[in-house]
């Protein structure tokens, strides 16, 4: 650790298991932030020119180096962030599937695309890179988050520059020379140890042509005004307050274990995530009494063990908001179930908790509680629900148990105003689907080959004679 550093001058890494400080990384300077843009862009000009084989046979590359390194890196985002270090594991190989997934199905994805024309003649639709792509990531998904938005703009054929969270800042670096170890070329991909600052010139910079964020609806307004200002393209991935509807012909056993770990998953912080939980009245008592005895068994603990359910929340300030918003709840009328106090040790530990007569204007309903608490409410029946899942500003995800599956599917389909839906189940991410949501949740979509055509130049060739 660079001790001479000051905290001002550093981006520093600090182990929310028990405040310890883990350490400092030095800020670039403006000179460097500007060598490293051109970096990239002078590699971006090269790697558009390689067929998509060529690139997808790299791209597998860098998911079997992120397997090599699997135990490492898990280790790291544990130390980091507090994940249980058997989830970071499982976040690694879902970062290599992506790649995989990537590689297999990116060169046919991008493939031209042959139309007639009207008047006679023929048309071509073209993908075709352009440029460097800037994504600001968070912390809660160290890996996940940079893998998502980067093997799919890597595959396109853009360049790719990162600015991750402070406190993940030696997970974003390893990532990077992950990347490099695999082959792929020099500074197409790079890590930005930057301020907001800084960041709003490189989002300006005439070679960033894209940008891409996942955060905070409240950050999503301010990087879509500043990128709009700028007349450049935005993926945003934001916040959400998921709601999973349990409907009396739902098996109650199995909902509650799924929505259980829905809840308490990565310690509770993933944006996709079961947070309010939605039952009829006529199973509602049932569901919440085994709802509550399943949380009170969550056990908080050493995330590099293989005994804790879930580990501390990555920073004070979150945890400290987090209570926050559970006492405003109980003040203006939530009940405590189990949980909802902060215990008294070392680090930023929070328990399972459970919120039950929650109602609107209550943070448990309004607002995303990014921890392991869960919200309960009570609806009159189907209909009732879905109107209460809706009432959210927030359509990220969200869930639907039942044993009508048809049923299920058809109110998902139809009704759910939300960008993901799982039904009888927990899910974070498929590589092969859509990921993305709708209102304050953001727009754009990643996966499924939907992502590769975020920030392409969707190009018309029209062949009126030959």
């Amino acid at each position: 650790m660079a001790d001479s550093m000051k905290l001002s001058d550093t981006l520093t890494t600090i182990n929310p298991a028990t405040g310890e400080e883990i350490e400092r990384y030095p800020f670039m300077s403006d000179d460097e932030v500007e060598t490293a843009i051109q970096g990239c862009h002078d590699a971006f000009l090269k790697w558009r020119h390689e067929s998509p084989e060529k690139r997808a046979d790299t791209i597998r590359k860098v998911g079997k180096a992120l397997r090599d390194n699997k135990d490492e890196l898990a280790d790291l985002m544990t130390r980091e962030m507090g994940k249980l270090v058997k989830q970071g594991k499982q976040e690694v190989d879902l970062c290599a599937g992506i790649c995989d997934w990537t590689a297999d199905n990116g060169p046919e994805e991008l493939k031209a695309e042959q139309r007639e024309l009207p008047n006679g003649g023929r048309g071509l639709v073209t993908y075709a890179p352009i440029g460097v792509i800037y994504g600001i990531q968070p912390w809660n998904f160290p890996t996940y988050q940079v893998i998502r938005y980067t093997i799919a703009n890597l595959m396109a054929g853009n360049g790719v520059l990162l600015k991750h969270a402070e406190s993940v800042t030696g997970s974003g670096l390893m990532i990077e020379k992950i990347m490099k170890e695999a082959g792929l070329p020099e500074n197409l991909f790079t890590v930005l140890r930057i301020n907001h600052d800084q960041s709003d010139s490189v989002i300006a910079h005439k070679n960033v042509r894209g940008v891409t964020l996942t955060g905070s609806a409240a950050a999503g307004q301010i990087i879509a005004k500043k990128a709009g200002e700028n007349l450049k393209k935005t993926v945003l991935e934001l916040g959400s307050n998921d709601a999973f509807i349990v409907l009396d012909d739902a098996d109650i056993d199995k909902a509650v274990s799924q929505c259980v770990m829905g809840r308490v998953y990565n310690n509770g912080e993933t944006c996709v995530a079961a947070k309010r939980f939605i039952v009829v009245d006529a199973i509602y008592d049932k569901f919440r009494d085994a709802f509550v005895d399943a949380m009170k068994a969550i056990k908080h603990g050493d995330p590099t063990g293989d005994d804790a359910d879930i580990g501390p929340m990555a920073r004070e300030d979150l945890r400290d908001d987090l209570h926050e918003q559970v006492e405003q709840s109980v003040k203006k009328g939530a009940k405590v179930l189990c949980g909802g106090e902060k215990p008294d040790q070392k680090g930023w530990w929070y328990p399972a908790t459970v919120l039950d007569e929650v109602k609107p204007g209550q943070p448990a309903y309004d607002d995303e509680l990014f921890g392991p608490v869960a919200s309960l409410i009570r609806a009159k029946d189907a209909d009732d629900a879905m109107r209460i899942a809706n009432d959210s500003r927030f359509g990220l995800g969200g869930g639907l148990f039942s044993e009508d599956t048809a049923k299920a599917i058809e109110l998902a389909d139809k009704y759910f105003d939300t960008g993901m839906v799982f039904i009888n189940g927990f899910g974070l991410a498929q590589p092969n689907m859509p990921f993305g949501g709708v209102k304050d949740s953001g727009y754009g979509r990643e996966h499924g080959g939907f992502g590769m055509k975020e920030f392409v130049n969707i190009k018309a060739i029209n062949i009126m004679s030959e």
